[in-house]
C-alpha cells in the first residue's frame, strides 16, 4: 500500500450505488454519483443521494466538493461547499445542492406573478434534456430547472486529514502583523 493511502470502508446501501473512484492518476477528488433521479428548481435546496455510507478512520474526514463542469455550466452549486462528512458519520452519504438560477416575473395581472416556462429541464452538462419525470405525460418547468439523473457525477470527495484541537484559554494573544484586520482589510487590488 502507498504511505499515501488511506483505508475506507464502504457500504452500499443502494443496489445501484456506484462505489466512487478518481478519474485520473493524481486526482484529489473521486466521484460521488446520483443513485436517483432529482429535479431541482429555481432556489430549491435538494439532498441528493449517492446510496453508500461509509467508515471514515479516526482522524479523517470526507470533504464534498463541487465539480468544476457543472459549476461552469450550471446554476447548481453545493449548498455547504465543502461539506464534510465527519469519521463517526455511518448513514448516507447525501449532496447538498442549490440551484442558485433565480425566478423573474414576466408578467403581471390582476395581481398575479407569471414566470416563464418551459416544457425542457436541463441537465447537468447545462444542455437541454428528453427527460419527462415517471407518471408525467405534460409539465412545464420553471425556467433554469435542472434534473440529475440516476448515475450522473454529482460532487467530489476529497478525503482529509483532521488535527484535533487542544485549546488553551489565555489572557492575551501574541501580536502579528496583520493583528484584528479582517474582511478585506489587505485591500482589492494586487
Amino acid at each position: 500500500m502507498n504511505p499515501t493511502e488511506v483505508n475506507v470502508k464502504i457500504k452500499k446501501i443502494h443496489q445501484d450505488a456506484v462505489i466512487p473512484k478518481y478519474a485520473r492518476e493524481f486526482d484529489s477528488g473521486f466521484d460521488l454519483v446520483a443513485v436517483e433521479d432529482v429535479i431541482i428548481a429555481p432556489g430549491q435546496s435538494v439532498k441528493v443521494p449517492t446510496g453508500l455510507a461509509m467508515a471514515l478512520p479516526q482522524g479523517f474526514e470526507l470533504q464534498v466538493r463541487p465539480r468544476s463542469g457543472i459549476s461552469t455550466k450550471t446554476k447548481l452549486r453545493i449548498s455547504n461547499a465543502p461539506g464534510t462528512c465527519d469519521a463517526g458519520y455511518r448513514g448516507e452519504l447525501c449532496v447538498l445542492i442549490d440551484n442558485i438560477a433565480q425566478l423573474i416575473p414576466t408578467s403581471a395581472i390582476d395581481g398575479r406573478v407569471w414566470y416563464d416556462a418551459t416544457f425542457m429541464l436541463l441537465g447537468v452538462d447545462g444542455d437541454a434534456t428528453d427527460y419527462v419525470p415517471e407518471g408525467t405525460k405534460e409539465s412545464s418547468f420553471y425556467n433554469y430547472t435542472y434534473v440529475i439523473r440516476k448515475g450522473d457525477r454529482i460532487a467530489q470527495g476529497v478525503l482529509a486529514a483532521v488535527p484535533i484541537a487542544q485549546f488553551e484559554v489565555v489572557d492575551e494573544l501574541d501580536e502579528t502583523e496583520r493583528g484584528t484586520g479582517g474582511f478585506g482589510s489587505s485591500g482589492m487590488r494586487a
